[in-house]
This record gives C-alpha cells, structure tokens and sequence, in this order.
C-alpha cells in the first residue's frame, strides 16, 4: 500500500509499506477521506522528536476491510469514522475517566505518534470494538471526518471550559480547532462569545458558527477590547485555541477572577510557558488552567455525528481545498505554510 511518511525532521514523502497486520480485537480500515491537521506539520518539525519513516495523519475515514474475531456488533464492509485518540479502555488511566492520556501521557494519541498514523491506504485500529464508529446513512463521509478531532477537540475546549449559561467566552485562535470551539461554546449555551483572530475568511466563519463578537488583533489590543466588552471584569471562560506564548498569556489577562482557562491549543515549541503573575493574582486569583486532549471512543463520536445529523452544525465549512491522495504533499505544504486561505484541505483516496 501507498503511505504517506515523515522520513525524518524535516522530510515527508510517499512510500510503499505492507498492509498492517491485525489482531482478534483489531480492524484493518479502507481509507477513503483523510484531513490534514496543524499537529501533523508540528510532528515532522520535530516537536515530537525524531522519527523514521513514520505514517502520518490521524483524521481518517473509511470501509473496514479486515475485521479482528473477537470484534462484535461491525462488520467488514461497513462505513466507518474513529476519534483521532484510540484508548485501550482496559489501563488505569482509562479507568480513572482519562481515556486521552491511556496508559500514560498523552498516550491515548497513538496515530502518528507511538504507532503508523491513518495517511495511508489502510490503517489499523487497537481495540475496535470501542473506537470503530458507524457512520450513519444520513452523514457524508467529509462530515463524518470533522467528529474525528476538531469537533471532538474544540468541542472538548469550550466543555473543559466550564462555561456558565449565559456565560462568556472568548476564543483566542480560529483555525480549525477555535472555530469548532466558538460553534461547542454557542451549543453550551455562551451568552457573550468573542472571537480572536486576524484573518478575514476565519473572522468571517467564526460569526457565522456562533461569535457575537470578532476581534482582530492587528487592529485592536485584544485584551484592552475584552475588557471593555465586559465592564472591565473579564471572561468567564478563555480557551486558548493556537497553542502560542501570547495567546496563553492574553487568555490568562482575559479572564475574570474564578474563571477557567481552557488550553487546547499545541504548544509545539519551546521549554517553558510563562505565567504573567500579577494577572494570575501572584497565583490566587482562583483562575483554574485546564489542559486537554480529546477523548476518545464510539460513544463520543456517536454524540458528535447526532449533532450533525440533526442539524445543529454543519462543520464541513472549514473544507477549504480537496486533494488527491496521490498529492497529499502538496496539501500538507499549503497547511505548514496558510496560504491561499487554507483552513483544511481535505484528501480524497
């Protein structure tokens, strides 16, 4: 099979590979429609360290095509979607209600990270029984793709966010992530959501998927005008949707006292992230800081794809550009550099 690989930091490429092998509680899964996302082009620069020859991707739908012995209510044939985070469901941490950081740290994302990834003509799937999703009639292979990660992950932004209703929230970031994270903060029923951001195609998709408010940023101090807007107290919720210095720390000034800090942007660089101490009230402003990576499994997917399915969104407004798979490196260059408007490209096999 055809698979698209980091060769090493830096280099990417398709190469041939065999079909992977699978086990009674495994699935083999027929790609069809694939998602790049940012997190893979911070892969190949090296935030996850060096790897050999390594599957990308982790966004992926398909037809399973092999199907394990033990693995009961699928069968081979079917369409079908899984979370971009594949719990065992069986370790501690899974156990405790963590299934993202399964086994250990952040060890719930296995796709690209400690195992191949999905940009392939055939993936595997761990423990399929609970990360196998059927996709129903009524949903599109490409809406089904966006449950995969960002509407699980920006979805998972404004729910860590503890966001009251009526509440407000400002989303500091509107790629892909942020935006899904403005749509799950006006689903949880924000009464003030502020979006920030400075491109005009992503401020214009951030109204139209739920912001009250757009700010951009190269006009107008961000922090300054989210003060304003809220009588000088500050946000109940920040999600930090970018994964940056200052967008970590303007999120932090932009929340009021007893507020929640939602983080769910990559931070691919860097040792450290500072803490802007006095707007942290020297560390007793009751300002939580909550991190996270989306869960995982078909029970969550299921949830996602009935939002779809009843019309409560429609995510495939961010598909900006549609590729080959044959040309995937051309589309995973366009998301490393943004150019021609690019929000996601989406890959067809």
């Amino acid at each position: 099979m055809k698979a698209f690989v980091m060769h090493e930091i830096g280099k990417v490429g398709i190469m041939e590979k065999p079909i992977p092998e699978y086990g009674p509680n495994d699935a083999i899964v027929k790609t069809t429609s694939a998602l790049i996302c940012t997190s893979d082009i911070h892969t190949v620069l090296g935030a996850i360290g060096q790897k050999k020859d390594l599957t990308l991707g982790h966004e992926a739908v398909g037809i399973i095509y092999k199907l394990g012995s033990a693995v009961q209510g699928f069968e081979e044939g079917e369409r079908v979607a899984l979370n971009a985070i594949t719990p065992c469901f069986k370790c501690i941490n899974c156990q405790r209600g963590y299934t993202s950081q399964c086994t250990q740290a952040l060890g719930g994302w296995k796709y690209a990270n400690i195992k191949d990834g999905s940009f392939a003509e055939y993936f595997h799937v761990n423990d399929a029984e609970a990360n196998l999703t059927k996709i129903p009639d009524a949903i599109t292979d490409e809406q089904a793709l966006y449950c995969t990660d960002m509407m699980s992950t920006g979805f998972m932004g404004a729910e860590h966010g503890d966001i009251p209703l009526g509440g407000s929230v400002a989303v500091f970031g509107q790629g892909p992530v942020g935006l899904m994270a403005t749509a799950g903060a006006r689903l949880l029923g924000a009464g003030l959501i502020i979006a920030v951001d400075t491109v005009p195609k992503r401020l214009e998709l951030a109204k139209q998927l739920g912001a009250d408010i757009v700010i951009d940023f190269k006009q107008t101090d961000a922090v300054a005008e989210i003060m304003r807007l809220t009588n000088g107290e500050g946000v109940d919720t920040a999600i930090e949707a970018l994964g940056s210095q200052i967008t970590f720390e303007n999120s932090i000034k932009a929340t009021r006292p007893g507020g929640v800090i939602s983080n769910i942007g990559y931070h691919g660089e860097g040792e450290y992230l500072m803490i802007p101490r006095a707007d942290w009230g020297v560390g007793m402003a009751d300002k939580t800081i909550r991190t996270g990576l989306c869960p995982g499994g078909n029970e969550r997917m299921g949830r996602l794809m009935c939002l779809i399915e009843n019309g409560r969104i429609d995510p495939t407004v961010l598909t900006t550009h549609r590729f080959k798979f044959d040309d995937i490196e051309k589309a995973f260059n366009l998301m490393a550099t943004k150019e021609d408007g690019v929000i996601k490209p989406l890959i067809f096999y």
